[in-house]
């Protein structure tokens, strides 16, 4: 194995000046001495835990593996625990600070003598945060899923998290279910460490880290409590030594075709519509153009193999995926759609990596010729409601909302949204066409997860469990519905979805890939007009940074300011 010349850590360790003396005493404050670093790489492990964040809770154990890795390959590994992003409890939307945890990720790696990176992370956000940040900082990093949690179990019934959260508190609404069966739903769908076990967001984002080639193989599905996990965990702490010396850094992993590599791997699993926004910021941040319209081509070609909730009436989740062979599996499966020359972490080819991939379980990761649903996991809709596009999830709705236009119902805040929803004498019915607004990047702010909008307990009396739904908010990955998503630009700003009134005729046609709010130019121009910006979500502080520099969601949602042109990565020659 060729080795460096020069470690990186070597500039605040090595010198014969007094900073590099400072340095190193204080090191040996901590109870080291210089047998524990000298002319070895310096391994920095970013483990996203907290004790706010149930995805991660292993991850107290699994820092110390990877640190077992590091150190049986001649590494000197160092913790450094980073701002945790529980997903479902942080408010008012885990979006908001996936840049600011990108930022610290990147300004951890820029600031201390560290010469690889081990990122832990995997509940919705940290992944692409986690990602970003070391893209930007451009030294060698590996990815470390978290692993999906065990199967929900309750009465004996097999239960996905948020899905069935989502289906039965529709129930539940309805009058369907008794309070005991709720207690045990509510005590048995979520039963251990590890993120969502359904085909959510989550596990969407670990894949495709592991598709781009950030992950170890196979590492997005191994379930966070298994044994597995831990060795993978060490193997991890060992590849990163082996990283350091072969200079093998994100940006020789991270080209357009790696990336289109990814799109392809999410419209087969069925991906979650987040998806979208933190691809494209991802390969934004490598320096790669990536946008609505890949997503759009791939999903027309790439048909959904994973029979995993939400999907369908798959009753699957992603132990079953893992059992059934994984990630290496499903790409086996669509070789022709994939790029097999893109090199991964672990030093191999996608293709060698993938070589000889079985699949234990054709129901649960099909053929190609016996897909989940043909095409179309995705879809990106344009049009005057959508002038920079929005997105639907074709694979987890009902096929009647494919083509569908009915009168509006426009709600300016959630607030209001909801007192409507929970009337069981509301003026509605299945063919309205319900408008959140205000709910996108900087109007929510943060964009939250709004956009699956509950149905209104009126209709789920009356037996109907789907409708079409608008908004520039976003969804969970687990969610499922006739949901518009995304609109760009949002409402916030002045897009057109602020200039839509209750009663106007909406028109959606997904195999058209068309979205229109049935008025003229004139009359558009004329609402415009008369159109008055909200004051401002934050006065101080983060919120009002973001709001400032945000980005719409058709171009990632990402602040201006940390564009691939914007300074130098944090592994350039040392300038301070």
């Amino acid at each position: 194995m060729a080795r460096l010349q020069k470690l990186r850590s070597q500039r605040w360790l090595d010198r014969d000046d007094f900073r590099s003396f400072n340095h190193r005493s204080r090191i040996m404050q901590m109870g080291y001495d210089a047998k524990d670093w000298e002319g070895k790489p310096v391994i920095a492990i970013l483990n996203n835990w907290n004790d706010y964040n149930p995805c991660h809770q292993h991850f107290k154990q699994r820092a110390d593996e990877v640190k077992r890795g590091v150190l049986q390959s001649g590494g000197f590994p160092l913790e450094l625990p980073t701002v945790s992003l529980g997903e479902a409890i942080i408010k008012p939307s885990a979006l908001l600070y996936r840049n600011f945890l990108a930022m610290e990720v990147e300004e951890m790696i820029r600031a201390y003598p560290v010469d690889g990176v081990v990122l832990m992370g995997g509940c919705d956000k940290t992944t692409p945060a986690m990602l970003l940040g070391a893209t930007s900082a451009d030294v060698p990093a590996i990815f470390l899923p978290a692993g999906p949690m065990l199967r929900g179990m309750a009465r004996g019934q097999t239960l996905g998290s948020g899905s069935d959260a989502f289906k039965y508190w529709d129930e539940r609404r309805a009058g369907t279910i008794a309070e005991p069966q709720w207690q045990a739903i509510m005590g048995g769908i979520a039963r251990s460490a590890g993120t969502c076990m359904t085909m959510g967001t989550a596990s969407t984002m670990t894949s495709i880290a592991e598709a781009i080639g950030m992950t170890l193989p196979g590492a997005a599905s191994i379930p966070a409590v298994e044994a597995g996990h831990q060795r993978m965990a060490a193997q991890c702490g060992r590849r990163i030594v082996e990283m350091v010396h072969e200079d093998l850094r994100p940006s020789m992993i991270q080209t357009r075709e790696a990336f289109l590599n990814a799109i392809a791997v999410a419209m087969a699993l069925g991906c979650s519509t987040n998806a979208i926004i933190h691809v494209i910021a991802q390969a934004r941040r490598a320096g790669h153009e990536v946008g609505l319209d890949d997503f759009d081509r791939i999903s027309r070609e790439v048909p959904v193999l994973a029979n995993i909730r939400p999907n369908g009436a798959s009753s699957y989740l992603m132990e079953d995926f893992h059992y059934a062979g994984g990630l290496p599996a499903l790409m086996a499966r669509i070789k022709p759609f994939l790029r097999l020359d893109q090199r991964t972490v672990n030093g191999r080819t996608l293709g060698e990596n993938i070589e000889g991939a079985q699949c234990f379980n054709d129901d649960v990761i099909r053929p190609l010729h016996e897909p989940v649903y043909a095409e179309g996991a995705l879809a990106v809709l344009r049009g005057n409601l959508a002038p920079d596009g929005c997105v639907i999830k074709p694979s987890a709705m009902s096929s009647k909302f494919l083509r569908h236009a009915g009168p509006a119902i426009v709600f300016d805040d959630y607030p209001s949204l909801k007192k409507m929803l929970d009337d069981p004498d509301a003026d509605v019915t299945e063919d309205h066409v319900i408008v959140l607004r205000n709910a996108g990047p900087k109007g929510g702010p943060g964009m939250p997860e709004w956009g699956m909008i509950p149905m209104p307990v009126k209709l789920l009396k009356e037996g109907k469990r789907d409708m079409l739904r608008i908004s520039d908010a976003r969804m969970s990955g687990t969610s499922y519905g006739a949901c518009v998503l995304h609109v760009a630009p949002e409402a916030f700003v002045g897009g057109n979805l602020a200039l839509v009134r209750t009663g106007d005729r909406i028109s959606v046609d997904i195999p058209q890939r068309s979205i229109h709010v049935e008025i003229d130019d004139a009359e558009l121009a004329r609402r415009r007009a008369a159109w008055k910006p909200l004051p401002p979500r934050f006065a101080r502080g983060y919120g009002w940074m973001f709001t400032q520099h945000i980005l719409q969601a058709d171009q990632g949602c990402d602040m201006d300011f940390l564009r691939t042109e914007f300074g130098e990565p944090a592994g350039e020659p040392d300038i301070f």
